[in-house]
């Protein structure tokens, strides 16, 4: 981008959104405003190499918040998006439903000329287990997993808004699941919940649980950031999908976390892990067991030639890294990606929601 760009970054303290901060701090060319509900403090790092906009995009004021904000940006990057909040959290489709269109009304109000979102390889309809997909495969998602129709929905929604606004540069970034040490907290509320702590992964005495077809593809925080920082650099348009090398079957997913791997039919699996999720025991819906077992493999030659982008993580170190953030307590002043908690066993297991899902429903 040029010298003394503007660039807003909504979603600044998540996971891509703080990989992104810690990247574009390396310059002093570029200016960067964060949008967040909650601001994290702001001396800390990367956090304070950015000014901070307090905004919750679903608010009914937020499209008049956002529009001052975005005045004289070179672009925005959209990156807020609710993954799998708890129940106390706004819901989904108020964060990233009303929250994405409110986004995109401030950017055409606020006339900033290049868009840059956040998307997934979840958004693609499923295909032979080992075919890769580029990034003209149909986006008609799956239909049981809410995060890849909420993808479905931002594609269609992107696409009236390009056509509405032809005048504004769109660019989507499609990545598969994305891992880094930070936000092993996020993770650990995600996958594990208050019953297991981070600290166990890897003992010898926790079971691992993997139904034998599986195979996942990974990238990390950073690279993904390097990718969208490539987008602004070279003014790229376009869809780009993001993956690291080699996808992970479930022997490399136990070989990497340690532990016993337990081989379980995904159909037993999904049945126990919905009961669990039901009782309150346990966070994780089963519909992210369905995402991870339909969605296709995505093909990465688009963005390796256009953008000459080259992950500097591949997924054994990417799964790696999360692995040793989840033993260590890591994890940033951002809310969102705050360590997991230091309480005694005995207290987490006061503060489950026994008899009631932790988490929103994926259905």
């Amino acid at each position: 981008m040029a010298v003394g760009a503007t660039v807003v970054v909504t979603g600044a303290t998540g996971n891509v959104g703080t990989a992104l901060l810690r990247q574009l701090s390396t310059t002093n060319d570029i200016r960067v405003t964060g949008v967040a509900r909650r601001i994290p403090e702001p001396d800390t790092e990367p956090y304070r190499h950015a000014r901070w906009v307090s905004c919750d995009l679903g608010e009914p004021d937020a499209v008049d918040t956002l529009t001052t904000a975005l005045d004289g940006a070179d672009a925005v990057v959209h990156l807020a998006w609710a993954i799998h909040p708890r129940r106390d959290e706004p819901s989904l489709w108020r964060t990233n439903v009303t929250g994405t269109r409110h986004l995109l009304q401030a950017t055409a109000r606020a006339g900033v000329e290049r868009l840059i979102v956040g998307s997934s390889v979840a958004a693609y309809s499923p295909t032979s287990r080992w075919s890769m997909v580029s990034e003209d495969w149909e986006t008609g998602g799956i239909d049981t997993s809410a995060y890849s129709r909420s993808k479905v929905w931002l594609e269609r929604e992107l696409d009236t808004f390009t056509q509405h606004h032809p005048d504004i540069t769109l660019s989507r970034v499609r990545p598969c699941a994305i891992l880094q040490q930070d936000a092993a907290g996020e993770f650990a509320r995600w996958l594990l919940g208050d019953l297991v702590p981070g600290r166990w992964i890897g003992r010898p005495w926790l079971p691992l649980p993997l139904w034998p077809q599986l195979r996942i593809q990974l990238v990390h925080a950073d690279d993904v950031a390097a990718a969208i920082i490539a987008v602004l650099n070279r003014q790229a348009a376009g869809s780009f999908n993001l993956a690291a090398e080699p996808v992970l079957h479930a022997h490399d997913i136990a070989g990497t976390l340690g532990g016993t791997r337990l081989p379980v039919p995904k159909s037993v699996l999904s049945a126990s892990s919905g009961l669990a999720w039901c009782a309150g025991l346990y966070p994780l819906h089963p519909g992210w067991l369905e995402l991870a077992d339909k969605a296709p493999l995505a093909d990465t030659t688009r963005a390796r030639a256009e953008l000459d982008w080259e992950p500097a993580h591949n997924a054994k170190e990417t799964l790696a890294s999360l692995v040793s953030g989840l033993r260590e307590g890591s994890g940033t002043t951002s809310p969102a990606l705050a360590p997991e908690t230091a309480e005694p066993l005995w207290q987490r297991w006061r503060s489950v929601t026994w008899g009631t899902p932790s988490h929103q429903s994926q259905s």
